[in-house]
């Protein structure tokens, strides 16, 4: 297949609203989702992060840049305040430059994040 570039999805939940525990979180999803996928720092093209009205103590920008991406686009949004939507989440769409096709790649769900999308594999 040709290079072209592609979006992944992803989404963690946190316990509590604070800065170590948010950025901890992001850190883990961000790095499975590079890792998963075998994208590489250059790759990464920009990274739009959605939180939970919930989320007062940290941008989760600031938790990405701790993985060198502070030279990539990010980008952070209040996500949709949906009545039964899930509290205390972070969402992440990521675009990159790959060779996979699409049904290769491994969109990352994590904590309480995995009822989100219970379709896809591990």
């Amino acid at each position: 297949m040709a290079s072209g570039v592609a979006a992944l999805r992803g989404a963690t939940t946190f316990e509590h609203d604070d800065a170590e525990h948010v950025g901890e979180r992001v850190v883990e999803l961000v790095s499975a989702m590079l890792e998963r996928n075998g994208i590489g720092h250059d790759d990464v093209i920009s990274i739009l992060f959605t939180a939970t009205s919930d989320l007062h103590s940290t941008f989760p920008a600031t938790a990405a840049r701790r993985l060198g991406l502070g030279d990539v686009p990010l980008i952070c949004a209040r996500e949709l305040d949906i009545e039964g939507a899930m509290p205390s989440c972070i969402r992440v769409l990521m675009h990159f430059n790959t060779e996979l096709a699409r049904a290769e790649l491994r969109h990352i769900y994590l904590h309480n994040a995995r009822t989100l999308r219970d379709d896809l594999p591990e």
